[in-house]
């Protein structure tokens, strides 16, 4: 069952060019988790990339803060309807993640510590689309938003934003995760309002 909180406030601003269809504005900054928010400590975090083959390219927290990372400034768009604009984020891009791994498959399932799990094409996580995020707005990235790192990839809706990100599994074939099993479409698109199968 998901977990609704503070945040679910708006109003429809069908003047902004900047909203996706049916967006609402909000200055908040929603939550929304399929489940409890999973208690993560640094020391034991591991973010990893499992090839097809079952080579596993892995990172600690440490190693983690030691590559390049930038500074993301984007909006984010959520299937409940609210927008938020000009967000600020610090993360490590997929493309820098991704430079040592090979694989033939063209799909991803992301993996989250708690349990939860969303797909994505690879062609959407490469060429500056997406990233490991661990800050917000300039500070640590807060347990309830995905902390200490979650998946950004903010040309689809932010279900696919996977928070408490633990990992990405090449797979061949575009499976469903957690929401896409449950009913959400299988990309996620909120300019095309691809919010429900």
């Amino acid at each position: 069952m998901a977990a609704i909180s503070r945040g679910f406030v708006g109003r429809q601003r069908d003047d902004t060019p900047d909203l996706p269809p049916g967006q609402f504005l909000t200055e908040d900054f929603p939550v929304l988790s399929a489940g409890p928010t999973p208690s993560i400590d640094t020391a034991d975090w591991e973010f990893f990339i499992q090839t097809e083959t079952g080579k596993k390219h892995s990172w600690s927290w440490d190693e983690f803060l030691k590559l390049p990372s930038e500074d993301v400034s984007t909006d984010i768009h959520c299937v409940t309807r609210w927008s938020k604009l000009g967000t600020t984020w610090r993360g490590v891009s997929l493309d820098t993640l991704f430079e040592e791994v090979e694989s033939i498959h063209e799909f991803v399932m992301a993996y989250s510590y708690g349990g939860y799990t969303t797909n994505i094409p690879l062609e959407d996580l490469l060429d500056g689309q997406a990233w490991i995020a661990y800050e917000f707005d300039g500070e640590p990235l807060e347990p309830e938003h995905g902390g200490p790192a979650r998946l950004l990839i903010p040309h689809l809706y932010f279900w696919k934003s996977a928070k408490w990100i633990r990992g990405l599994v090449m797979q061949s074939d575009d499976s469903p995760g957690f929401w896409e099993q449950n009913g959400y479409h299988i990309y996620g698109d909120p300019w095309r309002e691809e919010r429900y199968s």
